[in-house]
């Protein structure tokens, strides 16, 4: 079959909702924090976590966040750092920049509210349709479909729609199928409903015999459950290689850290400074510090989602901080007591430097840092 066709889906769509609702009331997920209660505000930021990350891991940064960040006014107010810090291991940090800008933008253009507009959410930084589907359903009890990766595989699966969902027929095939099941009455608890059911029941080795619209499945009938939906064509995953200086103070072991650029991987977390080889970083260091000596260190593996890198760590100890400006770009920090967003694998080789000082081998040199 073509990946741009698509079989007219089995059974009626007001019978395939009331089986799924059925399934929802007796085994659905409905005590989520996010559910209690369903705020369009608690509802948005908790879409945006849920972006590429599980529901298990969610939990504790969405409560953490909330009791922070309780509405749009105080999370547009907040320093970006403090945003940052709070979004620390769940990775893919644009989402925390662009609800840091969509709240601001909400609070100059909205009145401080979330918008109930279909257009005038799409218009905010970090949603798209599907997640402005499900603040307007879940959040606002409105009539709106929703599209994200658990809804995608059962729509897929059910109605026989053959193909990658990213690609664009298949993604146009898939949002019609979303538009005409979507029942009018209990939008809200459908569109939950169908996201339970991808992430409990449809997963990628599905259990059918717990699913409620098993018996119409055009995937399950033709025994094609583990190929539809096709999997994203596969590419070799690149590695790149990266070299962290860490400057680390002798009298108290802190380390200077730099914030990155606002955009790229990791834009506005705190880090290290790199360079691409050893030879800059010791060109670097030697117009800064003359000959010191530079220890390396175990190197560390981080994977994205669309290559691997692998940072090569090497300290330098100073004697102490005459002329090393501190400045809203550069700071020392203890490695114990680092800035709440820093990228995850600069956090574990914080935590593997601990904080004990260096009390030998110090170098006799310390001019600007610059």
């Amino acid at each position: 079959m073509n990946d741009d066709a698509k079989p007219a889906a089995s059974g009626s769509s007001t019978e395939f909702a009331r089986r799924v609702l059925a399934w929802y009331d007796r085994h659905g997920r409905q005590d989520l924090p996010w559910q209690c209660p369903a705020t369009p505000y608690r509802v948005w930021i908790s879409e945006i976590m849920l972006q590429q990350t599980r529901v298990e891991t969610v939990r504790g940064y969405f409560d953490r966040f909330m009791a922070r960040f309780p509405d749009v006014s105080t999370l547009a107010a907040a320093d970006i750092d403090e945003v940052l810090g709070l979004w620390s291991g769940l990775g893919y940090y644009a989402r925390a920049r662009n609800l840091h800008r969509a709240a601001r933008s909400m609070v100059t253009e909205h009145g401080g509210e979330v918008p109930d507009d279909p257009e005038a959410l799409n218009a905010l930084p970090g949603i798209g349709r599907s997640t402005a589907g499900a603040i307007l359903s879940l959040g606002f009890g409105r009539h709106h479909a929703i599209l994200d990766g658990n809804v995608k595989r059962v729509l897929a699966r059910h109605a026989g729609i053959e193909g990658w969902p990213g690609r664009t027929p298949v993604q146009r095939a898939l949002w019609a199928e979303a538009e005409e099941r979507t029942p009018v009455e209990r939008t809200a608890a459908y569109n939950q409903a169908m996201m339970d059911l991808g992430a409990m029941v449809c997963l990628r080795r599905p259990v059918c015999d717990a699913c409620p619209v098993a018996d119409e499945c055009v995937a399950r009938r033709g025994g094609r459950t583990a190929e539809i939906p096709a999997s994203k064509p596969k590419r070799e995953i690149p590695r790149r290689e990266t070299v962290a200086l860490v400057i680390q103070r002798g009298d108290d072991g802190a380390i200077l850290l730099e914030r990155r650029p606002s955009s790229g991987i990791w834009g506005g977390l705190w880090s290290l400074p790199e360079f691409a080889d050893d030879a800059e970083l010791k060109r670097w260091v030697a117009t800064r510090f003359g000959e010191v000596e530079l220890e390396p260190l175990t190197p560390v593996e981080h994977a994205f989602t669309h290559f691997r890198l692998c940072i090569h760590p090497r300290r330098v100890f100073l004697p102490g901080v005459e002329g090393v400006q501190e400045g809203a770009d550069h700071g020392w920090y203890l490695p114990d007591d680092a800035p709440g967003g820093l990228p995850a694998p600069i956090r574990r080789l914080a935590d593997r430097l601990g904080s004990a000082p260096r009390t030998a081998g110090l170098p006799g040199i310390n001019p600007p840092v610059g």
